[in-house]
């Protein structure tokens, strides 16, 4: 039955193409972005986790 109904869609096959496109755009996207990105930025980030003890020892 679903075969049928999405048969009864016109252009329905453009659909695969387009979200397979915005896929491999996202993916070398973040891909550069991931070899461009400051390793200032990376260490800032690494330490983010360990940086919330640091700051709630300090309070009282």
């Amino acid at each position: 039955m679903y075969k049928e109904v999405l048969r009864s869609i016109e252009n329905i096959e453009i659909f695969p193409i387009i979200s397979l496109i915005i896929f491999v755009l996202f993916f070398i996207g973040i891909t550069v972005w991931a070899f461009r990105v400051p390793k200032e930025y990376i260490d800032h980030m690494k330490s983010l986790p360990m940086g919330d003890d640091e700051l709630n020892e300090n309070q009282p």
